[in-house]
């Protein structure tokens, strides 16, 4: 906290009295960069309507169409996920969507273990067999996936890229691949911090908006942004806050039901959740999911509609937390009896230790 200038107090105490708050909330505000009454009003009260239109993120263009062209020729679509939260919520988010108004999708997420992260030859041969004609993958950095593109469309499978990872401005974004990523070079979208969900829940406000299609239809899925935006600890600023304050009111009032039941299982029924409940309980659970075995179970629950399903998977995802907790207990136990036995070591800065078999 900087010391005001003579010029900062008097902003303070002039939007102080416009907002009826005190100077200090003011000064407060001008130190977060919000210096009027009108984005003042808009940090306290954070509107939907406010939303940025999504034809500004690049490519957004060219996504849509190519979505409108596979649900017209009736071609398979496939929604693919990293396995963290951001991924998981993402994947969720876009299926839930989409399925209200087509009917040949599915979603996939990698295995950590046996594929690893991004687009995997595994998961494109099975595309292929599945019959996949439209893969959008979510939450996946273009690096990890882009040596992989040739390879689906030698199988005349196309992609589309929803990522949030920031991209080298060296690095060679593919013409023919739709790529919506606002820090990629080029792209004018004015909000640079979405989160991977984020960037889908754009991509689907996008795809309604060119069709005609209600927001209100996408208002049920904002707990889904609320969980990957605090999960993934990106900025509660602009944007991410318009979707995080309303998301949360969504997870208070009606949450889709895999959220229900994970809220369940946490002990959270009943009082209100915030953004902390949702980094320290709810996040880890889904993320445990996708650590101890796929994070495709995850998914699962999310997109479950019915709430007794949903609790008996909530709680298996718990078992996985569990787990997840007591290897990584047991890890740094053995990993403290190792340093401790190295006694020419004790003064070094860091050590780095290594065990095959530590899971990731």
């Amino acid at each position: 906290y900087a010391t005001p200038t003579s010029e900062q107090d008097k902003l303070a105490n002039e939007l102080g009295e416009k907002m009826s708050i005190s100077p200090i909330l003011g000064q407060l505000l001008i130190h977060r960069g919000i210096t009027t009454e009108s984005a003042a009003k808009r940090f306290f009260r954070p509107q939907l309507s406010d939303l940025i239109n999504p034809f500004l993120m690049k490519d957004m263009d060219m996504a849509v169409d190519r979505l409108n062209d596979a649900m017209g020729r009736k071609e398979r679509i496939r929604v693919w996920g990293d396995y963290d939260v951001d991924g998981c919520t993402a994947v969720a988010l876009v299926y839930k969507f989409l399925q209200q108004f087509y009917s040949n999708i599915d979603y996939y997420i990698s295995d950590r273990y046996n594929e690893g992260y991004g687009l995997t030859k595994i998961g494109i041969d099975k595309a292929k067999v599945d019959g996949v004609k439209l893969i959008i993958i979510l939450d996946c950095s273009l690096k990890a996936i882009e040596s992989m593109l040739p390879y689906a469309k030698g199988l005349g499978i196309d992609i589309i890229v929803c990522d949030h990872h920031g991209i080298d401005p060296e690095e060679e974004v593919p013409e023919d691949v739709p790529v919506l990523n606002p820090l990629q070079a080029g792209d004018s979208y004015p909000f640079k911090y979405l989160c991977g969900c984020g960037v889908g829940f754009k991509f689907m406000q996008g795809f309604a908006k060119n069709n005609g299609i209600s927001f209100s239809h996408l208002i049920p899925l904002l707990d889904f942004c609320a969980v990957a935006i605090a999960a993934d600890i990106v900025p509660v600023t602009d944007e991410n806050r318009i979707l995080a304050f309303h998301g949360l009111k969504r997870l208070n009032q009606n949450p889709n039901v895999g959220l229900k039941a994970i809220i369940d299982i946490c002990g959270l029924n009943g009082r209100e959740i915030t953004m902390s409940d949702i980094i320290y309980k709810i996040g880890p659970r889904i993320n445990a999911s996708g650590r101890m075995e796929n994070g495709k179970k995850s998914v699962e629950l999310l997109v479950e509609k019915n709430f007794d399903t949903a609790l008996k998977m909530a709680r298996n995802i718990d078992l996985y937390n569990e787990q997840r907790k007591g290897i990584d207990k047991q890890m740094t136990k053995e990993a403290n009896d190792i340093v401790s036995r190295l006694d020419s070591q004790v003064h070094r800065s860091s050590i780095v230790l290594y065990n095959e078999k530590w899971k990731k």
